[in-house]
């Protein structure tokens, strides 16, 4: 606990030390990304050795906020996502340290300061164990987050992303503000640890609290539908800043879930069944939206969006199943669900921080303007592709090791059931196959359009690769999924004892049957890396030998331009029509008129984001207008505050008076 606390001064006084040397840029993002990282080394060691720790460590300082206490707690839960948090932030430091040179960014000791704050207030939230310490951490996260957004706010589209998340996040806060204000009430506490109390309520009563905490979660997670401010926060923010956000941040919602849960009563059925509707859909929406998509971290985020629905529909299975009492259909489903909240971490931020890379050396996110890139930037190509393999669920990378255990919990359940009730879980399994196929396409097309191929513009053939601060972090990243993919076990210990912990009395799975699939798999994953090696090789020694080269056949044109090329909307647009409705299609004008004398057309791909512009877009809107008019309040005038002040006082005696 020494440690962690150590971590957070250090990370803290480094954030602001670099925004006093905002004079001097260079000296700045030294002094950030060096205590970023050296804070991020030492809160990693923290995090280890209270996971290895068999007794939860606690930590108790005075407060002088009224009500409030600054109670600490690192047990093997908030280890677990110190881990990602600490990993990721230190090679987001690194990452950072080379990107931010290249970037507009005027004050860079801004910059870290909110990075600093981000990374530690993420790492309060996860160890907070008082309602109002916990509130404060999340407004912290939420605030840090949003600066770090709007860096850029010159662009019209960026602070338009900061405002949106920013109003997205705190419709969620006001939940929670309620679900805390409730929980503390009936415990007579706002310490987490009297909120035992609360598994003495009606069934009704913890309905109520469960939607609180679902949707006020829910929407920092990026769970469908509040996973608005997502796609456009993600793509507007530094990306390392968006690797943090995507890979970490969104986790901070399902914690949030995981531990209110275990203060409320056993679940009940509806529960896991809504959760469940609300990922498998959130999952189809968002690898439907992905796939749309020519900016290339837009793609990303609505990528997010559908893994993070794969978490909540294991975490729903895991309660729908303990509700009904099948106990092996449970741990499978939370395995998986763990499982995937760490692999998720490791290759979502390697996709980020490969199209910072893309972004870093091309100067645009946009797909259709890349082309030959592999050729170009070798290493991080390379780098991409793995992380494509490894969301993509392809071995030996560990992105199928928590899926895995998501099919084997929906199969388990489906073939023990009969009659209807086993045809509920196998439509699940259907739609999880569906989203597996449509990853497949999305990725698919990322690596063809943005990586194969030739240049499609100047800037794409004049690109340049990373330097090594760059890519030495996607190398590290790319190495993990690499490992955890090969050697599952070393996974499945330590998410055992968080399972545990969650859920005591769950099967022990690990046993070399739970296993046995990714021995074989992994060992055909490894002949086709070794053939790959074997081919590159074979390759490398008849380079030497000089070939003649012609140009390609170009269907009777003589001089073949990019424009005949795939784009990023026409690769995906026939998989697009035969697997998704109509509403989830894009909204494409190709300008065709017939007439005698055509007049000269023009052609139009839109696709709109249905629950942002339809619904949120219009509360936003109103919100916005709301707010405005309450600068009436702020007249300027002294007596109008001096009565504001005493009418607040007398009523706040009144109040006591009447107690």
């Amino acid at each position: 606990m020494q440690l962690l606390i150590g971590s957070w001064l250090l990370i803290m006084i480094g954030g602001f030390l670099a925004l006093l040397l905002s004079r001097w840029p260079r000296l700045a993002t030294m002094v950030g990304s060096c205590s970023a990282i050296a804070a991020s080394v030492t809160g990693l060691v923290a995090a280890v050795m209270g996971f290895l720790s068999t007794d939860p460590l606690t930590l108790s300082l005075p407060w002088a906020l009224p009500g409030a206490s600054f109670s600490l707690l690192l047990d093997r839960l908030a280890a677990f996502f110190l881990v990602p948090i600490f990993l990721i932030g230190l090679l987001g430091a690194i990452y950072g340290h080379e990107y931010m040179a290249g970037s507009r960014h005027r004050l860079p000791g801004l910059h870290w300061l909110f990075y600093n704050l981000l990374v530690l207030s993420m790492s309060l939230v996860v160890t907070a164990t008082h309602a109002i310490l916990f509130l404060f951490a999340w407004e912290c996260m939420s605030l840090s987050s949003f600066f770090l957004v709007i860096g850029d706010h010159e662009d019209y589209t960026v602070t338009r992303a900061g405002w949106i998340y920013l109003l997205a996040t705190h419709l969620g806060a006001a939940l929670l503000f309620v679900f805390f204000l409730m929980a503390g009430t009936f415990s007579a506490s706002f310490d987490f640890s009297a909120f035992t109390a609360l598994r003495q309520i009606s069934p009704l009563l913890a309905s109520g609290l469960f939607l609180l905490i679902l949707v006020g979660f829910g929407s920092k997670a990026g769970l469908f539908p509040f996973h608005v401010w997502l796609p456009v926060a993600h793509p507007a923010a530094p990306s390392h800043v968006s690797a943090l956000m995507s890979g970490v941040m969104v986790k901070c919602g399902i914690y949030g879930i995981i531990r209110m849960l275990s203060f409320l009563p056993p679940p009940q059925a509806w529960w896991g069944g809504l959760m469940m509707t609300l990922g498998v859909t959130g999952a189809l929406f968002g690898i439907a939206m992905a796939a749309s998509q020519r900016d290339l971290k837009r793609s990303l985020a609505y990528s997010t969006v559908e893994n993070v629905g794969l978490i909540f529909l294991a975490l729903g299975f895991w309660l729908y199943s303990r509700s009904h009492g099948n106990e092996t259909a449970a741990a499978l489903a939370l395995f998986g669900g763990l499982l995937h909240i760490w692999n998720h971490s490791l290759f979502k931020s390697l996709l980020f921080m490969g199209a910072g890379s893309l972004l870093h050396g091309t100067g645009t996110r946009n797909m259709n303007q890349m082309g030959g890139l592999l050729r170009r930037m070798p290493r991080t190509g390379a780098l991409l592709i793995i992380g494509a393999m490894a969301i993509a669920a392809l071995p030996p990378f560990n992105g199928l090791v928590g899926e895995w255990f998501i099919y084997r919990s929906l199969l388990e359940t489906g073939s023990r059931l009969t009659g209807f009730a086993a045809f509920f879980p196998l439509i699940f399994l259907g739609l999880l196959a569906l989203v597996g196929g449509m990853v497949l396409i999305v990725f698919t097309r990322m690596v063809g359009i943005a990586l194969s191929g030739e240049p499609r513009t100047p800037a794409a053939a004049a690109a340049h690769e990373s330097g090594w601060r760059m890519v030495g972090p996607m190398a590290a990243l790319g190495g993990l999924c690499l490992f955890c993919g090969l050697f599952p076990a070393f996974l499945m210990e330590p998410v055992s004892r968080v399972a545990e912990l969650i859920a005591p009395g769950l099967p022990h799975l690990l046993t070399q049957k739970a296993l046995m699939p990714f021995w074989l798999g992994w060992l055909g994953g490894g002949m086709v890396v070794f053939v790959a090696l074997v081919a590159a090789w074979s390759r490398w020694l008849t380079s030497k030998s000089r070939v003649g080269s012609v140009p390609t056949w170009g269907c009777g044109y003589a001089f073949p331009t990019s424009r005949m090329s795939y784009s990023a909307e026409g690769f995906t647009e026939l998989s697009g029509a035969s697997l998704l409705c109509t509403c989830l299609q894009p909204e494409v004008n190709d300008g065709r008129s017939v007439s005698l004398f055509p007049k000269p057309a023009s052609f139009r791909h839109h696709a709109p984001d249905l629950v942002l512009d339809s619904c949120y877009q219009s509360l936003f809107d109103g919100l916005a207008r709301f707010c405005l008019s309450l600068r009436r309040l702020q007249s300027g005038s002294l007596p109008l505050y001096l009565f504001y002040m005493f009418s607040t006082t007398g009523l706040f005696l009144t109040w006591v008076a009447l107690q």
